[in-house]
């Protein structure tokens, strides 16, 4: 096939062994058809570094597609038939010769009508499309109509011509090296225009665009541009593109570009009758872009927990949308966490200060009495009336913001706890997590239970 493709971009791939080339118009490259016939032949035996297939090969040219491959298959080297002259070369072979799957005709079925006809002393196709077709028609019915058409030559049909794999890439070399944005814009949205033309042409979308950039000094400069999902709008490709392009700029001029990206199936949103619009993904992300240049690309995501005992330790990672699957996962997942805790007994909730209150505590025999914080939302103070701790977590001792700290659970008795009800005062206890750091000795509240 990929022989076969030097010559045509019409190719049809009859067999392991055998393809059909469309040669209409090919005179303007090779010539005459018989030139062509000679070009094919002599370039087969050449070798498969240089582009031929290392053998001979049997080559036929015929206005009928079906006469062709009857007479590339039987006859060696170079066969010319010229219209309404098939029977002129093909006439003499057997009827046994007929390629049955040529007109999708069973095996069984063609041998059990070349056995009628070698009883009908029927032996070579000139025979056989001697043959009234009418008489052909009430005893061998239709099969035998078409195994007659195709002995004569006189099939009609189409190539069933076989596309290459479609590559979605595109690529320009600069007459002059360009060091500016602004020129480079315009080369940027014309290899996108062609490559979402190709995307749209065959359905499908990317999400993830490859480009290269080839700089004067012979190096590479190659960007890749993750989508949270497929898509395949060249207006926001540009400006994604360009944005990239400003923060992380080719220390050379440029004097090639080449946009590559990989085919995947296309989002598709149905949203209910009576669910409002939400913000189209495109203009989502061109704003996450936009704030990405602003404050950098690693402070911009969706927060996930590390894997360490660190507490309130997270990354920032890029949103990605998951599958069904993993949603529905999820769904389950946290259906199932949710029905063991209404099953359980209660449990205290814990709500996180951000940031930390500092406070200033009095400590008796390395035990807190009395704590005072506040900040300009809320303050906590009061006298310590029971406690548990402490409880020292350390961590990461290698690097240089190792962490170290002592833990404590108490429950304060506080002017802002103290409720009238009933014309008497009812004592309220709030239950409260400190904690002290190692290193410089300073005290916080991390949080308050529910």
């Amino acid at each position: 096939m990929d022989f076969a493709y030097a010559f045509s971009p019409q190719v049809e791939e009859t067999k392991s062994e055998t393809v059909v080339i469309d040669v209409a118009g090919c005179e303007l490259l090779f010539g005459s058809a018989y030139q062509l016939a000679n070009e094919v032949a002599d370039r087969a035996t050449k070798s498969r570094v240089d582009g031929g297939l290392g053998t001979k090969v049997n080559v036929a040219i015929a206005y009928n597609p079906d006469a062709a491959i009857h007479a590339a298959t039987h006859l060696d080297g170079i066969t010319f038939i010229s219209p309404d002259e098939e029977l002129t070369c093909l006439g003499e072979f057997p009827v046994s010769a007929l390629d049955h799957s040529l007109v999708k005709l069973k095996r069984k079925q063609a041998e059990e009508i070349f056995e009628t006809l070698r009883l009908w002393g029927v032996r070579t196709f000139r025979d056989f499309a001697a043959l009234p077709i009418a008489g052909v028609a009430e005893r061998l019915g239709p099969e035998g109509i078409q195994l007659q058409q195709l002995a004569g030559g006189k099939t009609e049909r189409h190539l069933k011509l076989k596309q290459p794999a479609p590559v979605f890439a595109n690529s320009i070399e600069l007459e002059h090296a360009l060091t500016e944005l602004e020129p480079l814009s315009f080369i940027f949205a014309r290899l996108l225009n062609q490559l979402c033309a190709a995307l749209n042409a065959y359905a499908v979308a990317t999400n993830e665009l490859v480009v290269q950039m080839k700089l004067e000094d012979q190096t590479a400069h190659e960007r890749r541009l993750t989508l949270p999902y497929p898509m395949r709008d060249h207006k926001v490709f540009l400006k994604l593109l360009l944005l990239d392009t400003e923060m992380h700029s080719p220390p050379a001029a440029v004097v090639a570009v080449s946009i590559a990206c990989e085919p995947v199936k296309p989002r598709v949103l149905q949203n209910g009758l009576f669910i409002p619009l939400a913000p189209e993904p495109e203009k989502l992300e061109l704003t996450l872009a936009r704030l990405a240049k602003l404050v950098g690309q690693a402070n911009i995501g969706s927060a996930e927990l590390i894997d360490t005992h660190r507490p309130d330790a997270f990354q920032l990672k890029r949103f990605v949308l998951k599958n069904k699957s993993d949603i529905r996962r999820r769904r389950t997942v946290v259906n199932n966490s949710q029905s063991a805790i209404r099953n359980s007994q209660s449990l205290p909730g814990f709500r996180m200060f951000r940031p930390p209150l500092r406070a200033m505590v009095q400590v008796a025999r390395g035990c807190p009495t009395q704590i005072s914080a506040w900040d300009k939302q809320r303050s906590v103070h009061g006298k310590v009336i029971s406690l548990a701790g402490p409880w020292r977590t350390t961590g990461d001792w290698w690097r240089n913001d190792r962490w170290a700290r002592d833990e404590w659970d108490l429950a304060l008795e506080s002017a802002s706890g103290i409720k009238k009800s009933e014309g008497y005062a009812k004592q309220h206890q709030v239950l409260y997590r400190v904690y002290r750091e190692l290193s410089s000795g300073d005290w916080f509240v991390e949080g308050s239970y529910d």
